[in-house]
């Protein structure tokens, strides 16, 4: 990547939480003060930097050793692979304060601790396990997940990347589009069809002939986070590097509800920074002789942010209750993706209102947000697709195929 001259921003981060139903009476003193060091890495490491990377497209890889060494890689797989042996709600947390700072951000920590280091140590062998997982919590190496492909997104079961058995090796072709961290990744969790149709996990190395990893460029959303293809031809992988845990669509969907789980709680943290953004400004902004936070239509707007707000920290806490108990069904992850991740950008685009002309602007962090929640409600299950799943689970019936 070529070099990037980044500004600094020189105002300051003052973010203090919004919890205005005392939820932190729910959480216990360990998962306040993981959410307290999160924060502060935000503040010290996103926050002055993110308005620039965004405006640059620019994708900071130095950010993957950070957020290993302030364990935001893994936090809920066990100590003895390098994780952090946390709970899920603790794991919630950290994806809120990242996310506050920046969707792209969330996005790289979530693929790597959700979608690569979870599948690894729920479906891999203990050698796969111990080579990888430890490298990954570090930061060391950078992991992506290969699922969608380009004419299979909400469809995962019509893919065509498939795998040949060679006696001594598999032959793996195919694509995959919408990669976040690919252009980067020293591996890939990729998820293909053997001969018999039957879909497996394959861990997929940097290096090995045939495998490319083309960037997307020209994006709106998603601005300081890498994406692109993995594309297959003809790759050698070992059979080593099969996951034997779990084959079918189960195993990858399994990974999805840890990431939409992570995604739940995130999209509070950029609600939450866009309601504070709008709430100071609704305070500074003067307008017909008085702060125009004086006024109904700007009050009606900030007490409806609070509200939506409340309403999401509490859905996702309960989630994440059933989580550490066992019971969470993936319908209840997905009822909370789809509402926090719509409250968060119904929550933006009335917070841009409130900034008036400068809520377009880079001086606020409001349609950097806005952007990237556009990414958001339409990545690990799209919006209306989430509404299926909820309507299956009422009705019995499956509206889609």
């Amino acid at each position: 990547m070529e070099a990037v001259s980044i500004q600094k921003s020189l105002k300051q981060d003052t973010f203090e939480g919004v919890d205005f139903l005392e939820i932190d009476d729910l959480l216990t003193e360990e998962q306040k003060l993981i959410r307290s060091s999160i924060r502060d890495f935000v503040k010290k490491e996103i926050s002055p930097y993110i308005e620039d990377w965004a405006q640059k497209a620019y994708f900071p890889y130095d950010i993957v050793k950070k957020f290993g060494d302030v364990g935001a890689f893994g936090p809920q797989i066990p100590e003895q692979y390098g994780g952090g042996g946390l709970d899920y709600i603790s794991y919630g947390l950290i994806m809120q304060e990242i996310e506050r700072g920046d969707s792209g951000m969330r996005s790289t920590a979530s693929v790597q601790g959700s979608l690569v280091m979870y599948p690894i140590y729920k479906f891999g062998s203990e050698e796969q396990r111990n080579k990888y997982l430890p490298k990954l919590a570090s930061g060391e190496m950078l992991g992506c997940f290969g699922l969608t492909e380009p004419d299979h997104g909400s469809n995962p079961s019509g893919m065509v990347t498939n795998f040949k058995d060679m006696g001594d090796h598999y032959l793996l072709n195919g694509a995959k589009m919408w990669i976040s961290n690919s252009p980067k990744a020293d591996i890939a969790v990729v998820w293909a069809k053997n001969e018999e149709g039957r879909i497996h996990g394959l861990i997929v190395e940097r290096g090995m002939e045939g495998f490319t990893t083309p960037e997307t460029h020209n994006k709106w959303s998603l601005r300081a986070s890498c994406t692109g293809e993995l594309v297959f031809d003809n790759v050698k992988v070992p059979k080593e590097n099969l996951l034997p845990g779990k084959s079918g669509l189960g195993a990858p969907l399994m990974c999805l509800d840890s990431a939409r789980f992570g995604i739940a709680w995130g999209a509070i943290g950029a609600a939450m920074d866009c309601y504070e953004s709008a709430r100071k400004y609704s305070l500074e902004r003067i307008q017909f002789g008085k702060p125009i936070g004086g006024f109904q239509l700007v009050q009606k707007k900030l007490a409806e942010m609070l509200t939506e707000i409340t309403k999401a920290q509490l859905l996702a806490w309960k989630v994440g209750k059933m989580m550490n108990e066992g019971k969470a069904k993936t319908v209840h992850i997905s009822m909370a993706k789809r509402n926090n991740v719509d409250m968060a950008l119904n929550i933006a685009r009335e917070a841009r209102q409130i900034h008036g002309g400068m809520g377009i602007t880079g001086e606020y962090p409001i349609m950097r947000h806005m952007m990237n929640l556009e990414s958001v409600i339409t990545y690990e299950g799209t919006h209306d697709i989430h509404l299926l799943i909820l309507g299956n689970e009422i009705t019995g019936i499956q509206a889609f195929k």
